[in-house]
This record gives structure tokens, C-alpha cells and sequence, in this order.
């Protein structure tokens, strides 16, 4: 793992923090995404992936955010099935479900970093 990865720190970010991130990327300027800062892929570490798939889930959603560092970043979330809709539902940690409010300690998971500049440079994608 390279050093980058190894000093992110907690993959952990609070609900509340998500949602200030997920609301900065869709108001930044349709620029972030085309030409110079476009983003072609992320670097996932492997922590973030295993602490969302430790949840009792059915399945993960990621959603697009730039974070502290005005990195484009993805943040992922466990959903569940509701059999009644059909609708894959997000379930927040350690909160119980959409009921989960921004400040009760309920996470998202991050750690992710944009490719741009953190791809492999020999890689054909």
C-alpha cells in the first residue's frame, strides 16, 4: 500500500460531512468534470471496501463528492432491499437505516483517491 493510502487516516467520515461534500459536487461548475479536472477513475483502498461490505447490506451505492481538499472523491454507502418498493434504500452506520440523521454519528466511507493524479501511468485505462 502505498504511503498515500497508508496516512489517509479514518475511511470513516460523518454523515453530516457527506452530505456537505455530496452538495459541493453538485454545485461546483460543470468544468470539474470535463477537460483539465477530469477525474478517470479512483483509487479505492482495500479498508474502505471491507468496512462496507462487513454491514448486514444487499448491496453499495457511491456517490460523487469534493471533499476538504477539493478533491473529486467517491463515498460509499451499504443499501438494503425494501421488498414493498423495489427501491434499494441507504443504510447509514451506526444509524438504522434513511431514518439516520446527520449528527447521530451515522457514517459514509471515503478514503478514495481521484485518477488523476493517483493512477497508474503504464495502465491502458
Amino acid at each position: 500500500m502505498s504511503k498515500d493510502l497508508q496516512n489517509l487516516g479514518s475511511v470513516e467520515i460523518p454523515l453530516s460531512e457527506g452530505i456537505e461534500w455530496a452538495k459541493k459536487y453538485r454545485d461546483a461548475p460543470k468544468e470539474t468534470e470535463e477537460g483539465k479536472g477530469k477525474v478517470n477513475g479512483y483509487l479505492i483502498p482495500l479498508a474502505t471496501l471491507k468496512l462496507v461490505l462487513e454491514q448486514d447490506i444487499d448491496a453499495v451505492r457511491a456517490y460523487k463528492g469534493i471533499n476538504n481538499a477539493g478533491e473529486q472523491i467517491l463515498m460509499f454507502v451499504g443499501t438494503k432491499l425494501d421488498p414493498e418498493t423495489g427501491i434499494y434504500r441507504d443504510v447509514f452506520f451506526p444509524g438504522t437505516g434513511v431514518e439516520a440523521k446527520s449528527n447521530d454519528g451515522s457514517v459514509v466511507y471515503d478514503a478514495t483517491r481521484p485518477c488523476p493524479p493517483n493512477g497508474d501511468p503504464e495502465s491502458p485505462m
